[in-house]
């Protein structure tokens, strides 16, 4: 390529997944961007502990630039951006959210595009639908187009109703260099095993689909990781892990007998938004069951590819039948699919269209 973008990212964070689970959809993007010859700078608060945490240094495939929890520094990170082919603001940032929203759209000249990239596209809309004078609102139809983490025809819809320009999903995928088929490690053997952090939107989905499936198969190991839950009353089956590190994903996906994905409240709402963790598994050759959504099949054929449950009950069904041959099975035919359909590399092409993008000329 012979002039690739140079693309301006403000994001939550790019060196750390701690309390941050758009970490792995970021660098899996950001690196296939990389790979098609663009640049990409990537702006980061130190805020939440992330810095503390960090589970990936800086890498060779994008410029990381963390600022100073003040506006102050953050004007820096604006002034530093001026000039940029795309300048992206994504959602959830964290820290001077609002500010940022309207500051980026101040980058805008003939040859820069301002994008907003909404990676909880479901939470933005209900957010602005039930406040009018929500401050995000007027600005949609302002920014040269939406990306989203998911969402589908809903989500296109809702954005277009508000007056975006554009809105194109980008899904989740699979980057095969970091998530893929490890050998398995004792200590994560068990039968089932759930990752996602303890969230409000999200807890009373996995008391109803890992809590109860636990409690209906009480003979079980089912192994529960993510921040927050150390306070949680859980059956006596269930292992705690706290929070698991990204480099030991692969292994607990590659351990337990199947690996199960919970949405949260507003993806399973909208539908057509398949979490991180889907392709992570896959991408480990996992045997998954997942809570059903709308659009599963778009991504992972039900029966042969996932195992797909509307309850607690049916995901104990699925676990108690569950021979470690289907198992494998199974697994297999998710990651055949997933390298074949959904990587990253797959979604870089879909950004470039996004953008207007073609090798060898600008937008």
């Amino acid at each position: 390529m012979s002039h690739g973008l140079r693309i301006a990212f403000f994001g939550s964070s790019l060196v750390s997944a701690y309390w941050n689970g758009a970490a792995t959809y970021y660098r899996g993007l950001i690196r296939a961007l990389h790979a098609r010859g663009h640049r990409v700078t990537f702006y980061e608060p130190d805020a939440y502990g992330r810095q503390e945490h960090r589970d990936l240094q800086d890498p060779d495939w994008a410029r990381v630039v963390v600022y100073s929890n003040d506006r102050g520094s953050l004007d820096e990170c604006l002034d530093d951006a001026f000039g940029a082919d795309v300048v992206v603001k994504a959602s959830g940032v964290g820290t001077f959210d609002a500010y940022l929203e309207a500051r980026v759209l101040e980058l805008r000249r003939s040859g820069t595009q301002v994008v907003f990239w909404d990676v909880d596209a479901p939470a933005t809309l209900e957010r602005v639908a039930k406040d009018a004078h929500d401050l995000f609102r007027p600005l949609i139809p302002r920014y040269d187009g939406i990306l989203t983490y998911g969402g589908g025809a809903p989500v296109v819809n809702a954005y277009r109703e508000l007056g975006a320009k554009q809105c194109v999903p980008i899904y989740n995928a699979l980057d095969p260099d970091t998530h893929h088929p490890v050998a398995p490690e004792q200590r994560f053997a068990g039968d089932l095993a759930f990752l996602g952090n303890r969230l409000p939107d999200r807890e009373a989905r996995v008391e109803a689909f890992f809590l109860k499936a636990a409690e209906a198969l009480p003979r079980s190991r089912m192994l529960l990781g993510g921040s927050g839950w150390e306070d949680r009353v859980v059956p006596a089956n269930v292992v705690r892990l706290g929070h698991v590190y990204t480099q030991d994903h692969n292994a607990l996906n590659c351990s337990a007998r199947a690996v199960l994905n919970i949405h949260r409240d507003s993806m399973a709402r909208f539908g057509f938004s398949p979490a991180t963790r889907v392709f992570e598994a896959a991408g480990a050759g996992a045997c998954l069951i997942t809570d059903a959504f709308e659009g599963v099949e778009q991504f992972l054929e039900p029966g042969r590819e996932v195992l797909v449950a509307r309850s607690g009950e049916e995901v104990a069904e699925h676990v108690a039948r569950l021979t470690p041959e289907d198992a494998r099975r199974l697994g297999q035919a998710a990651l055949r699919r997933v390298l074949a359909k959904h990587t990253y590399a797959h979604r870089a092409v879909e950004v470039e269209a996004a953008l207007g993008y073609r090798a060898g000329g600008r937008a």
